[in-house]
Protein backbone atom coordinates (compact mmCIF):
# COMPACT_ATOMS: atom_id res chain seq x y z
CA UNK A 1 0.00 0.00 0.00
CA UNK A 2 1.68 3.63 -0.94
CA UNK A 3 1.52 6.22 1.41
CA UNK A 4 -1.15 9.33 0.94
CA UNK A 5 0.59 12.43 0.44
CA UNK A 6 -2.23 14.55 1.80
CA UNK A 7 -2.59 18.14 0.94
CA UNK A 8 -4.64 19.29 3.64
CA UNK A 9 -1.86 18.45 5.78
CA UNK A 10 -0.20 20.64 3.66
CA UNK A 11 -2.07 23.39 3.98
CA UNK A 12 -2.53 23.34 7.61
CA UNK A 13 1.42 23.65 7.84
CA UNK A 14 1.72 26.14 4.98
CA UNK A 15 -1.40 28.39 6.99
CA UNK A 16 0.16 28.21 10.35
CA UNK A 17 3.47 29.98 8.72
CA UNK A 18 1.06 32.69 7.15
CA UNK A 19 -0.62 33.29 9.68
CA UNK A 20 2.23 34.68 11.76
CA UNK A 21 3.92 36.59 8.75
CA UNK A 22 0.55 38.18 8.25
CA UNK A 23 0.75 39.22 12.30
CA UNK A 24 4.10 40.75 11.90
CA UNK A 25 2.82 42.89 9.05
CA UNK A 26 -0.39 43.76 10.81
CA UNK A 27 1.61 44.82 13.57
CA UNK A 28 3.32 47.36 11.41
CA UNK A 29 -0.05 48.82 10.31
CA UNK A 30 -0.08 46.70 7.09
CA UNK A 31 -3.34 44.57 6.03
CA UNK A 32 -2.64 41.93 3.26
CA UNK A 33 -5.17 42.24 0.78
CA UNK A 34 -5.99 40.10 -1.79
CA UNK A 35 -8.52 41.82 -4.82
CA UNK A 36 -10.70 39.41 -6.59
CA UNK A 37 -11.88 39.80 -10.16
CA UNK A 38 -14.51 38.00 -11.46
CA UNK A 39 -16.78 38.25 -14.65
CA UNK A 40 -20.27 37.00 -14.02
CA UNK A 41 -21.20 34.30 -12.11
CA UNK A 42 -19.24 30.99 -12.87
CA UNK A 43 -20.29 28.25 -10.92
CA UNK A 44 -16.62 27.06 -10.35
CA UNK A 45 -15.45 30.80 -10.21
CA UNK A 46 -17.98 31.39 -7.52
CA UNK A 47 -16.69 27.98 -5.38
CA UNK A 48 -13.07 28.82 -5.70
CA UNK A 49 -13.80 32.78 -3.97
CA UNK A 50 -15.47 30.98 -1.32
CA UNK A 51 -13.06 28.69 -0.64
CA UNK A 52 -10.27 31.29 -0.94
CA UNK A 53 -12.08 33.94 1.12
CA UNK A 54 -12.88 31.22 3.92
CA UNK A 55 -9.27 30.89 4.25
CA UNK A 56 -8.40 33.91 3.94
CA UNK A 57 -9.79 34.94 6.83
CA UNK A 58 -8.21 32.21 9.04
CA UNK A 59 -5.26 33.62 7.71
CA UNK A 60 -5.58 37.03 8.21
CA UNK A 61 -5.81 38.47 4.66
CA UNK A 62 -8.29 40.60 3.72
CA UNK A 63 -10.27 40.32 0.35
CA UNK A 64 -12.11 42.45 -1.63
CA UNK A 65 -14.25 41.34 -4.40
CA UNK A 66 -14.72 43.43 -7.87
CA UNK A 67 -17.63 41.75 -9.17
CA UNK A 68 -18.23 42.57 -13.26
CA UNK A 69 -20.96 41.74 -15.59
CA UNK A 70 -20.32 38.32 -17.65
CA UNK A 71 -20.60 40.96 -20.92
CA UNK A 72 -18.28 43.30 -19.28
CA UNK A 73 -16.31 45.51 -22.16
CA UNK A 74 -12.48 44.91 -22.63
CA UNK A 75 -12.04 47.98 -21.86
CA UNK A 76 -14.31 48.44 -19.02
CA UNK A 77 -11.82 45.23 -17.36
CA UNK A 78 -9.11 47.21 -18.03
CA UNK A 79 -10.21 50.27 -16.43
CA UNK A 80 -10.65 47.98 -13.33
CA UNK A 81 -7.79 46.09 -13.55
CA UNK A 82 -5.57 50.08 -13.80
CA UNK A 83 -7.67 50.99 -10.68
CA UNK A 84 -6.17 48.11 -8.85
CA UNK A 85 -2.76 48.81 -9.92
CA UNK A 86 -2.71 52.15 -8.47
CA UNK A 87 -4.57 51.14 -5.09
CA UNK A 88 -1.74 50.95 -2.72
CA UNK A 89 -3.72 49.07 0.03
CA UNK A 90 -4.31 45.92 -2.71
CA UNK A 91 -1.18 43.96 -2.60
CA UNK A 92 -2.48 40.59 -5.09
CA UNK A 93 -5.18 40.19 -7.64
CA UNK A 94 -6.44 37.56 -8.90
CA UNK A 95 -8.49 37.39 -12.19
CA UNK A 96 -10.38 34.50 -12.70
CA UNK A 97 -10.42 33.00 -16.19
CA UNK A 98 -11.02 31.45 -18.69
CA UNK A 99 -12.34 34.61 -19.61
CA UNK A 100 -15.44 35.28 -21.57
CA UNK A 101 -15.34 34.40 -25.25
CA UNK A 102 -15.77 37.53 -26.21
CA UNK A 103 -12.71 39.12 -24.16
CA UNK A 104 -9.93 35.87 -25.58
CA UNK A 105 -9.04 37.96 -28.40
CA UNK A 106 -7.80 40.21 -26.29
CA UNK A 107 -6.45 37.49 -23.06
CA UNK A 108 -3.30 38.69 -23.21
CA UNK A 109 -3.34 42.17 -23.49
CA UNK A 110 -5.61 42.24 -20.32
CA UNK A 111 -3.44 39.94 -18.82
CA UNK A 112 -0.70 42.02 -19.27
CA UNK A 113 -2.31 45.54 -17.84
CA UNK A 114 -1.32 43.67 -14.68
CA UNK A 115 1.55 45.06 -12.51
CA UNK A 116 3.30 42.01 -12.07
CA UNK A 117 4.03 42.64 -8.46
CA UNK A 118 0.62 42.42 -7.82
CA UNK A 119 0.01 38.77 -9.96
CA UNK A 120 -0.07 35.97 -7.32
CA UNK A 121 -1.06 33.66 -10.04
CA UNK A 122 1.67 34.55 -12.83
CA UNK A 123 -0.95 35.89 -15.22
CA UNK A 124 1.44 38.32 -16.55
CA UNK A 125 4.34 37.37 -19.28
CA UNK A 126 6.49 39.11 -16.83
CA UNK A 127 5.83 36.55 -14.08
CA UNK A 128 6.21 33.76 -16.13
CA UNK A 129 9.55 35.15 -17.62
CA UNK A 130 10.74 34.79 -13.92
CA UNK A 131 9.82 31.40 -13.72
CA UNK A 132 11.43 30.29 -17.19
CA UNK A 133 14.10 32.17 -15.78
CA UNK A 134 14.41 31.68 -12.03
CA UNK A 135 14.19 35.07 -10.91
CA UNK A 136 11.40 35.11 -8.15
CA UNK A 137 12.50 39.06 -7.99
CA UNK A 138 10.30 39.59 -11.13
CA UNK A 139 6.65 37.88 -10.18
CA UNK A 140 5.23 34.45 -8.33
CA UNK A 141 4.63 31.21 -9.98
CA UNK A 142 1.50 29.88 -11.00
CA UNK A 143 -0.01 29.01 -7.82
CA UNK A 144 -1.19 25.59 -8.79
CA UNK A 145 2.54 25.01 -9.82
CA UNK A 146 4.14 25.89 -7.00
CA UNK A 147 1.67 23.84 -4.89
CA UNK A 148 3.29 20.89 -6.55
CA UNK A 149 6.57 21.68 -5.11
CA UNK A 150 5.08 22.46 -1.67
CA UNK A 151 4.00 18.87 -1.56
CA UNK A 152 7.05 17.33 -2.25
CA UNK A 153 8.76 20.07 0.62
CA UNK A 154 6.39 18.78 3.17
CA UNK A 155 6.94 14.99 2.50
CA UNK A 156 10.91 15.69 2.37
CA UNK A 157 10.76 14.29 -1.28
CA UNK A 158 14.10 15.17 -2.91
CA UNK A 159 14.22 16.44 -6.35
CA UNK A 160 17.98 16.82 -6.98
CA UNK A 161 19.53 14.47 -9.51
CA UNK A 162 16.24 12.64 -9.68
CA UNK A 163 14.25 11.93 -12.63
CA UNK A 164 10.44 13.77 -12.92
CA UNK A 165 8.05 13.04 -15.89
CA UNK A 166 5.34 16.09 -16.18
CA UNK A 167 2.67 15.13 -18.25
CA UNK A 168 0.76 18.09 -19.70
CA UNK A 169 2.54 21.26 -21.26
CA UNK A 170 0.17 24.04 -20.19
CA UNK A 171 1.54 27.61 -19.29
CA UNK A 172 -0.77 27.37 -15.94
CA UNK A 173 0.74 24.37 -14.93
CA UNK A 174 2.86 21.92 -17.23
CA UNK A 175 5.66 24.28 -18.51
CA UNK A 176 6.19 26.61 -15.56
CA UNK A 177 5.89 22.39 -13.29
CA UNK A 178 8.92 21.77 -15.66
CA UNK A 179 10.90 25.11 -14.75
CA UNK A 180 10.41 24.90 -10.47
CA UNK A 181 11.67 21.63 -11.25
CA UNK A 182 14.88 22.43 -13.04
CA UNK A 183 15.15 25.00 -10.39
CA UNK A 184 15.62 21.86 -7.97
CA UNK A 185 17.99 20.45 -10.53
CA UNK A 186 15.89 16.90 -11.17
CA UNK A 187 16.00 15.86 -14.33
CA UNK A 188 12.79 16.81 -16.37
CA UNK A 189 11.00 15.10 -19.27
CA UNK A 190 7.51 16.89 -20.38
CA UNK A 191 5.48 14.50 -22.27
CA UNK A 192 2.07 15.63 -24.42
CA UNK A 193 -0.46 14.97 -27.03
CA UNK A 194 2.52 14.54 -29.50
CA UNK A 195 4.32 12.86 -27.25
CA UNK A 196 4.93 8.37 -28.30
CA UNK A 197 4.89 5.82 -25.76
CA UNK A 198 3.76 8.71 -23.24
CA UNK A 199 3.57 5.56 -21.01
CA UNK A 200 7.06 4.27 -21.13
CA UNK A 201 8.63 7.59 -20.73
CA UNK A 202 5.49 7.60 -17.26
CA UNK A 203 7.45 4.40 -16.18
CA UNK A 204 10.97 5.65 -16.24
CA UNK A 205 10.18 8.62 -13.56
CA UNK A 206 11.05 8.65 -9.92
CA UNK A 207 8.42 11.18 -9.52
CA UNK A 208 5.82 11.43 -11.80
CA UNK A 209 3.42 14.59 -12.11
CA UNK A 210 0.23 14.39 -14.37
CA UNK A 211 -1.67 17.60 -15.56
CA UNK A 212 -3.35 16.11 -18.67
CA UNK A 213 -7.23 16.91 -17.52
CA UNK A 214 -7.91 13.59 -18.74
CA UNK A 215 -9.92 11.48 -16.36
CA UNK A 216 -8.58 7.98 -16.36
CA UNK A 217 -5.53 8.88 -18.47
CA UNK A 218 -3.34 7.63 -15.65
CA UNK A 219 -3.77 3.67 -15.71
CA UNK A 220 -1.31 0.79 -14.32
CA UNK A 221 0.60 0.48 -17.65
CA UNK A 222 2.12 4.13 -16.71
CA UNK A 223 3.52 3.14 -13.26
CA UNK A 224 5.98 1.27 -11.51
CA UNK A 225 7.14 0.28 -7.72
CA UNK A 226 8.77 3.10 -5.93
CA UNK A 227 7.51 5.77 -7.42
CA UNK A 228 6.01 9.29 -6.43
CA UNK A 229 2.52 10.27 -8.68
CA UNK A 230 1.07 13.79 -8.06
CA UNK A 231 -2.16 13.72 -9.50
CA UNK A 232 -2.53 17.60 -10.17
CA UNK A 233 -5.88 17.24 -12.58
CA UNK A 234 -9.54 17.72 -11.25
CA UNK A 235 -12.00 15.75 -13.42
CA UNK A 236 -15.62 15.18 -13.17
CA UNK A 237 -16.40 11.36 -12.84
CA UNK A 238 -20.13 10.90 -13.34
CA UNK A 239 -19.70 7.05 -12.09
CA UNK A 240 -17.90 7.70 -8.32
CA UNK A 241 -19.56 7.60 -5.62
CA UNK A 242 -20.01 10.83 -3.92
CA UNK A 243 -20.21 12.05 -0.44
CA UNK A 244 -23.75 11.54 -0.45
CA UNK A 245 -24.44 8.26 -1.54
CA UNK A 246 -25.04 9.31 -5.14
CA UNK A 247 -23.07 9.06 -8.27
CA UNK A 248 -20.42 12.26 -9.69
CA UNK A 249 -17.26 13.42 -8.01
CA UNK A 250 -14.20 15.52 -8.51
CA UNK A 251 -11.49 12.78 -9.50
CA UNK A 252 -7.64 13.09 -11.08
CA UNK A 253 -5.97 11.46 -14.38
CA UNK A 254 -5.05 8.96 -12.21
CA UNK A 255 -7.08 5.50 -12.14
CA UNK A 256 -6.47 5.48 -8.20
CA UNK A 257 -7.54 2.20 -7.65
CA UNK A 258 -5.03 0.60 -10.03
CA UNK A 259 -2.12 3.36 -10.14
CA UNK A 260 -2.48 3.04 -5.86
CA UNK A 261 -1.59 -0.24 -4.74
CA UNK A 262 1.91 0.11 -7.12
CA UNK A 263 3.54 3.30 -6.70
CA UNK A 264 5.65 4.61 -3.22
CA UNK A 265 3.60 7.66 -3.03
CA UNK A 266 0.05 9.65 -4.19
CA UNK A 267 -1.57 12.16 -4.24
CA UNK A 268 -5.27 11.76 -3.49
CA UNK A 269 -7.94 13.73 -5.49
CA UNK A 270 -9.97 15.68 -3.50
CA UNK A 271 -7.49 16.53 -1.22
CA UNK A 272 -4.38 16.44 -3.02
CA UNK A 273 -2.67 19.57 -4.79
CA UNK A 274 -5.74 21.50 -5.21
CA UNK A 275 -6.23 21.63 -1.07
CA UNK A 276 -2.28 23.19 -1.10
CA UNK A 277 -3.17 25.61 -3.88
CA UNK A 278 -5.30 28.36 -2.38
CA UNK A 279 -2.67 28.53 0.46
CA UNK A 280 -0.35 29.02 -1.79
CA UNK A 281 -1.82 31.67 -3.34
CA UNK A 282 -2.54 33.74 -0.04
CA UNK A 283 0.99 33.21 0.49
CA UNK A 284 1.95 34.98 -2.52
CA UNK A 285 -0.29 37.99 -1.22
CA UNK A 286 1.62 37.96 1.82
CA UNK A 287 4.93 37.73 0.25
CA UNK A 288 3.68 40.24 -2.62
CA UNK A 289 2.97 42.90 0.96
CA UNK A 290 6.22 42.02 2.08
CA UNK A 291 7.74 43.27 -1.47
CA UNK A 292 5.81 46.19 -1.91
CA UNK A 293 6.74 47.75 1.63
CA UNK A 294 10.58 46.56 1.68
CA UNK A 295 10.03 44.42 4.80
Amino acid sequence: MSKILSGREVAATLEERLRVRAEALKAQGIEPKLAIVRCGENPSDLSYERGATARAEKIGVAVEKRVLPADVTKDALLDEIRALNADASVHGVLLFRPLAKHLKPFEREICNALDAQKDVDAMTDLSLAGVFENRPELGFAPCTAQACIEMLDHYSIGLSGRRAVVIGRSLVVGKPLAMLLMARNATVTVCHTRTQDVAGEARRADILLTSAGALGSLTRDYVREGQVVIDVSINWDANKPNAKGGLGAVAGDAVFDEVEPVVAAITPVPGGVGAVTTSVLLGHVIEAAERQNDI
